[in-house]
């Protein structure tokens, strides 16, 4: 069973420290660990991952300490260049600890590819015409072979937006609603679009320009919560700085969350901390963190106003409560 509250570790050797993660994980081979960790991508993978490559750029991999999630110690990779964000997270999954860590949940890992249809001379009837079809455009796609429909996932909605005025003029947006199970679902999803295009030409009489995946994955949102107890928050001052109170650390946190609640200036800044902690992860399990980036900060804007990704409260009991919802697709 994993542990994550592993006590000393910053002050252990590499060695030590990597002997100490297989201990204290699943991954009990230290010598399958220690190689993975010292030899890393090679130059001739590199050369048929991305064009012109004439070299490799390393960066640091550190392990997120003390996360407890849905009561279950977890280690948490992140591969980060700035100082403190693996130290400043650890620090703040031990205050969680107190009161079980974090408890995480998902949504149904739904995914939106996109239709741009043009030159259609009536919009409205044209919509319709599709949202009537909708249940065989459904099943049309499922007729074709996937591996992700064999694993339970596949088409599940179809809508119509209209687009009444834009650059070049009105157009239609058809959105594929995909369930993708645990991939990230870009090439489903891209795949199902083109699948899909012959039919929404056969029922509009439009055109299909755009067939593609949107990153703004708000149908697969991820939540996450954690209650710190406010005796945890003290600060005890030395070296000239005054100690603070649990409750004016907690007042002090809400605080600065509502000014990033309210001004997009500090909410940017604001959510840049989040994604120092969630794009370090991201990168460490080799998932694509410029689209995760981009999908969190469209929700940020998703009511008009961009605001903060977190919500800092405290309780009836005077703890503090800090809640995270953004889209996750990985």
């Amino acid at each position: 069973m994993t542990n994550s509250r592993i006590s000393g570790f910053y002050n252990l050797n590499l060695d030590e420290r990597r002997k100490k993660i297989a201990d204290s994980s699943s991954l009990h081979d230290f010598g399958t660990l220690d190689s993975a960790l010292t030899h890393g991508l090679s130059l001739e993978t590199a050369m048929h991952m991305v064009e012109n490559v004439i070299g490799l750029y390393a960066l640091p991999l550190g392990i997120g300490l003390n996360f407890q999630v849905n009561g279950r110690d977890v280690l948490v990779p992140m591969v980060i260049e700035e100082p403190s964000v693996v130290a400043g997270a650890s620090f703040m999954a031990k205050l969680a600890r107190a009161k079980g860590g974090f408890i995480a949940e998902s949504t149904e890992p739904l995914m939106i590819g996109q239709l741009q249809v043009l030159e259609i001379k009536n919009l409205y009837e044209a919509k319709q015409k599709i949202l009537d079809n909708k249940q065989e455009l459904i099943e049309y796609i499922d007729t074709f072979p996937s591996s992700i429909k064999k694993l339970g996932g596949g088409a599940r909605d179809i809508e119509v937006r209209i687009i009444e005025s834009s650059p070049i003029g009105s157009f239609l947006v058809v959105h594929l609603i995909y369930d993708v199970r645990d991939a990230m679902g870009a090439n489903a999803i891209n795949t199902a679009c083109e699948q899909l295009s012959p039919k929404i030409e056969a029922l509009t009489g439009g055109k299909v320009h755009l067939k593609i995946l949107s990153n703004l994955s708000d149908r697969r949102i991820t939540k996450s919560k954690c209650v710190i107890p406010v005796k945890e928050l003290e600060f005890v001052g030395a070296d000239g700085v005054r100690p603070y109170t649990g409750e004016e650390v907690r007042d002090g946190i809400i605080a600065a969350y509502a000014f990033a609640a309210v001004d997009p200036y500090r909410a940017t800044t604001h959510n840049k901390g989040i994604m120092n902690g969630v794009d370090a992860v991201v990168i460490a399990t080799g998932n694509d963190w410029r689209a995760i980036e981009a999908g969190a900060h469209a929700y940020a804007a998703r009511s008009g106003k961009y605001t903060s990704l977190s919500t800092w409260s405290k309780d009836n009991e005077g703890n503090l409560v800090g809640e995270l919802e953004m889209p996750m697709a990985v």
